[in-house]
């Protein structure tokens, strides 16, 4: 019998301030630092939908455009299965809007806006990755495995 595959999708969100910098998130539940963005829940929910929803869950922020700028896979390993990971482009936010951050202190313990290129160095190495790949995207979407291109389809 034939079976479906369940591949957990998670959303991730670009965001900077008017100074160019990114916005970073220091999550209480794993290492390190990550950007705003989670796993798409299975109730019909789109990539874009979760993307917003977890950008306001995490930091209050309310997310009105963005474009996709990478789909990733995360390989399998032991006791996880692949995962796939799509990354959007959600522009910038005012200074106003970074008055009214609200961390969900459950899942996260601080944010910061970094400089960039180096602030990237910060983030997880999948993440940083992707996050590269992202910000250089431009108005196209890469396709990426484990944060790295694919030269065939380069």
């Amino acid at each position: 019998m034939f079976t479906l595959p369940e591949i957990p999708v998670s959303t991730g969100a670009i965001i900077l301030d008017a100074q160019g910098r990114l916005l970073i998130l220091k999550p209480t539940y794993k290492s390190g630092w990550t950007i705003p963005g989670g796993i798409m829940e299975a109730d019909g929910e789109t990539p874009w939908q979760a993307c917003r929803r977890e950008v306001g869950e995490e930091t209050g922020l309310e997310v009105q455009r963005g474009h996709l700028v990478c789909v990733d896979t995360r390989p399998a390993k032991k006791g996880r299965k692949l995962g796939l990971r799509l990354l959007f482009h959600c522009g910038e936010v005012s200074d106003e809007q970074i008055t009214r951050i609200q961390l969900q202190l459950e899942e996260i313990s601080e944010y910061r806006f970094v400089a960039l290129p180096g602030g990237i160095e910060l983030l997880r190495p999948a993440v940083r990755r992707r996050v590269s790949h992202g910000l250089k995207a431009g108005a196209r979407c890469r396709y990426l495995e484990n944060g790295k291109r694919v030269e065939a389809l380069s």
